[in-house]
């Protein structure tokens, strides 16, 4: 049987990655392509549970111990995911580990950089494509919903930015594909769609899943 494959959306908040997340979904499902939508962190588990109360604000958790709950939401997530794969099933993530390491490299803790942070998630599924929606801080923050959040700050967001050029200028970076998220909503789903369709069109069939390797 062949495989499904792992599309992961990335992006800084507000860039549109959900909307079009739900869009790729509904799109490959209308052609007959198995396809389950995901999203980290998931909030409906006791982990996830901890997670949301720290990002909607009602609690507190030291740096290190609060990356360490976002990596611990992607692993308990991992055999469902695969399994879903080796059945065909396409899985879409809405943000994956890419996030969880420039987020929390981004609050400049002198303990926690990128490098740190992404050692937690070596050996988790590495993804066939990542589509990378570029948008600025000040843009996003225009966008409607914007400040709900603990991560939703411009300086933060400026940073988390740059950190995903410095992750896309290392080994992961092929892995990604950038698309210019101020376009139409129209022109974001049309340039996801090509990339994803060029994307299962190169992919072996009978590969099996990467893995997320030390650099």
């Amino acid at each position: 049987m062949a495989r499904g494959k792992l599309i992961v959306f990335e992006g800084l908040d507000r860039s549109g990655k959900s909307t079009q997340c739900e869009r790729l979904v509904s799109y490959l499902s209308g052609r007959g392509v198995p396809v389950k939508h995901r999203r980290f962190p998931d909030r409906t588990t006791p982990i996830g549970q901890m997670i949301n109360n720290y990002l909607q604000g009602q609690s507190e958790q030291e740096d290190h111990v609060i990356h360490l709950l976002f990596s611990a939401n992607r692993w308990e997530a991992v055999a469902s995911i695969e399994a879903d794969i080796k059945a065909g099933t396409t899985v879409i993530i809405d943000r994956y580990y890419y996030s969880g390491c420039v987020y929390s490299a981004a609050k400049n803790n002198p303990s926690l950089d990128l490098a740190w942070c992404r050692h937690p998630e070596e050996g988790l599924p590495r993804p066939d494509l990542c589509l990378f929606l570029d948008i600025s801080a000040e843009d996003a923050a225009s966008r409607g919903g914007w400040g709900e959040e603990r991560y939703e700050k411009k300086e933060l967001q400026n940073r988390v930015r740059q950190l995903f050029a410095d992750i896309r200028a290392t080994d992961d970076g092929s892995d990604f594909v950038t698309i210019d998220a101020g376009q139409s909503l129209e022109d974001v789903e049309y340039a996801i769609r090509h990339h994803t369709e060029t994307c299962i069109s190169k992919i072996d069939d009978t590969s099996p899943l990467r893995r997320i390797q030390p650099w």
